[in-house]
């Protein structure tokens, strides 16, 4: 095997991770039936495939020119790489970018026997066929060259890394605070529905607290909604890119909040707005009808108090006016 420069090294990497993007990129194209960007990246590379490419390359050399025992060594530290790397990625991201669950001897969703087979027999075209016209490619340009293009595109894949990177952790923050969210309004239900309950039979000192109860709720209430909307505002747009890339990707642990944001991917900011406020509404009509019965209950209260208390005054008039009159 040739001595590789580390630029070219480098370049192999970014060539394998290309292939594997217009691989999976077409195959998920097809399932989707509409044209999918897919991967991690926002740009055409797929460094899952670029890593198991340059494994593969550097395992097999030891037993070169032996398939059984390429396609064995091959099939094995590409299937571990793969798994380290979903394991990895679900304990940060919350989320699998890719999931095996439910094909046959899968392991934990991060790996199956078919994706191992594949391994197997990606070693054997890679070694054989592929690396073979990708290395006279790579080998036929000046060194000098190959270092400039790795300059050049180096930056801009690293950039594209990060900003995925962190469109990857505001999708695990949107998801882990919009459960938070969920449960806390979840709780302000119940206890709504106690206050209403408990407002009827309680006394007067009892509606008093009970109003005040009811009041902060609505305010905890309003908090919260704000917070939501917030979350979509600031995370929302950065993560639509990233859930259309993947439409496959699946949450565990947020399973019904991630399939929510990807009922929402392709909807306008001002409709989700919209939609929180609906909810909001909805959720608190119950305790603003108690509160506007209790109100005109009190008032209605006050004014008898007011008029009994002027008859009074009055029936006391009266009867100084009399004792006046008398003498």
């Amino acid at each position: 095997m040739t001595a590789y420069t580390v630029s070219q090294w480098i370049l192999f990497f970014y060539i394998y991770c290309f292939c594997g993007w217009v691989w999976e990129s077409a195959y998920v194209s097809v399932c989707e039936r509409k044209p999918v960007n897919r991967g991690f990246l926002k740009g055409p590379f797929l460094p899952i495939y670029g890593s198991g490419a340059i494994c593969i390359l550097i395992v097999t050399i030891p037993v070169r020119g032996n398939i059984p025992a390429m396609c064995v060594v091959g099939m094995v530290s590409a299937t571990v790489l793969e798994y380290i790397t979903g394991y990895v990625m679900e304990r940060l991201f919350k989320v699998r970018y890719w999931d095996y669950t439910g094909k046959f001897l899968n392991v934990h969703g991060y790996i199956c026997l078919m994706s191992t087979l594949c391994w197997g027999v990606m070693t054997v075209l890679v070694v054989d066929v592929i690396h073979v016209q990708v290395e006279k490619l790579v080998l036929a340009i000046n060194t000098r060259y190959v270092d400039a293009i790795v300059m050049v595109m180096t930056p801009f894949i690293t950039a594209d890394f990060v900003t995925s990177f962190i469109a990857a952790i505001h999708l695990r923050d949107l998801l882990e605070q919009k459960e938070r969210v969920a449960e806390e309004m979840q709780k302000l239900v119940k206890k709504k529905a106690e206050l209403e309950a408990a407002l009827g039979g309680a006394g007067e000192k009892a509606k008093e607290q009970i109003r005040r109860e009811l009041r902060e709720l609505y305010m905890s209430a309003g908090a919260k909604k704000e917070s939501m909307l917030g979350l979509y505002s600031s995370s929302m747009k950065s993560v639509r890119g990233l859930l259309r890339r993947n439409p496959t990707a699946v949450s565990p642990t947020y399973s019904e909040t991630l399939a929510e944001l990807k009922r929402l991917k392709n909807v306008r900011l001002e409709d989700v707005v919209a939609k929180v406020n609906e909810r909001f509404s909805a959720l608190m009509s119950g305790a603003s009808e108690k509160l506007g019965e209790y109100r005109t209950e009190r008032r209605e209260k006050k004014e008898e108090k007011r008029e009994e208390r002027r008859e009074k005054l009055e029936e006391v008039k009266e009867e100084l006016k009399e004792k006046y009159d008398r003498k």
